[in-house]
């Protein structure tokens, strides 16, 4: 009995391993190409899509799919006509699943989509300049009823990230008054915020973990992990769902109720990816997001990820008072009373609010 079951083991792994073989032996039946031949792409282009078949297989239909979303199919081995006008910036995971002679087998490839958009450079105006707290390591800054709200997180300036206490605050911007502020121990880093409903979320960096207090009184309504494991940047809204930066090119939509990430976009300048998005604010149907050491804005398409403007800040650092601990430019408000926008830095003495025009 015993020979007979290890019989039966060998002979099930012979099969299950001829199995195999011929699951592999497929793999390079089918060839998945574009015939432009060419690695990158733009909106404006269509790619298109074909099968080399080096083995003369009869084809019966081939279909095919973009990041695992089916874009259609076709009948023997015609080329299929991939656009690209609605599709999201970033890398093009192809398949090609081809039936052919009662069997089936795929072929991969992958492209990238870039941005046709040559990036304007913005020009600002300084209005004012208010007092801003030289201690508060600056992560989000956001508008509420006329009062500006601020998360900060551990550091000290110039990488430092192990002093310091995180907090979120509301305080006067005129004056620099804070009205009420929460601390957070020195384990929790704090980042991003953004007040959607009454309610302020803030992230932490890489705890995973983010909160949610009540706008008016800071009590605490809950706490949320993130659902998947990336660093919390920036935060903001666009009335109805949450956009999350996590210090690479990827801006994420998140469902402001379950905190379930629901989408990503990837930040494109030109042909360049766009990495440290850090602080982010919705301002009229678009992203705007600090450049990690860049001391410069982005203006991001939230549709696609194009990088659509820019606008350089780099000359308002040299206004604040040099010190030891100063950092870079990290803090986007926008006050739509005055259409006008509040910007400072980490560990920035002062608050600047700019007008931007062409």
């Amino acid at each position: 009995m015993k020979n007979y079951n290890l019989f039966s083991f060998i002979l099930l792994a012979i099969l299950i391993g001829s199995c195999e073989d011929k699951e592999k032996d497929k793999s390079d039946w089918f060839l998945l190409q574009t015939s432009q031949n060419k690695a990158q792409f733009t909106p404006q282009e269509t790619a298109v899509l074909t099968i080399s078949n080096p083995k003369n297989k009869t084809i019966d239909s081939v279909v095919y799919y973009s990041n695992d979303i089916k874009l259609g199919s076709v009948s023997g081995s015609s080329n299929f006509t991939f656009s690209l006008a609605n599709v999201k910036l970033g890398y093009q995971n192809l398949k090609a699943l081809v039936y052919f002679e009662k069997d089936s087998a795929a072929a991969t490839h992958r492209i990238e989509l870039v941005s046709d958009i040559e990036p304007k450079l913005l020009k600002y105006t300084l209005l004012n300049t208010y007092p801003h707290d030289s201690k508060a390591y600056t992560q989000g800054l956001e508008f509420h009823r006329d009062t500006l709200y601020e998360g900060t997180g551990n550091g000290t300036g110039a990488g430092t990230l192990t002093k310091g206490v995180s907090s979120l605050r509301k305080t006067n911007y005129k004056t620099g008054e804070i009205y009420k502020k929460v601390e957070y121990p020195e384990a929790i880093f704090g980042e991003g915020i953004t007040v959607l409903n009454n309610k302020v979320y803030q992230l932490s960096w890489q705890n995973l973990i983010g909160f949610i207090y009540d706008a008016d009184t800071f009590k605490e309504i809950r706490r949320f992990d993130y659902s998947k494991r990336i660093e919390g940047w920036g935060l903001c809204n666009d009335g109805e769902k949450l956009y999350q930066s996590d210090g690479t090119e990827k801006i994420y939509m998140l469902h402001p109720e379950t905190l379930q990430i629901e989408g990503n976009i990837n930040v494109y300048s030109g042909s360049y990816k766009i990495k440290a998005v850090n602080e982010l604010e919705w301002i009229d149907g678009k992203i705007y997001g600090n450049i990690y050491q860049k001391d410069a804005i982005a203006i991001i398409n939230p549709k696609n990820g194009a990088v659509e403007a820019v606008i350089y800040l780099g000359d308002l650092k040299k206004l604040v008072t040099q010190h030891p601990d100063i950092d870079v430019l990290n803090g986007i408000a926008y006050n739509p009373k005055t259409k006008t926008l509040f910007v400072t830095g980490k560990n920035w003495d002062k608050l600047f609010e700019i007008r931007v025009e062409e």
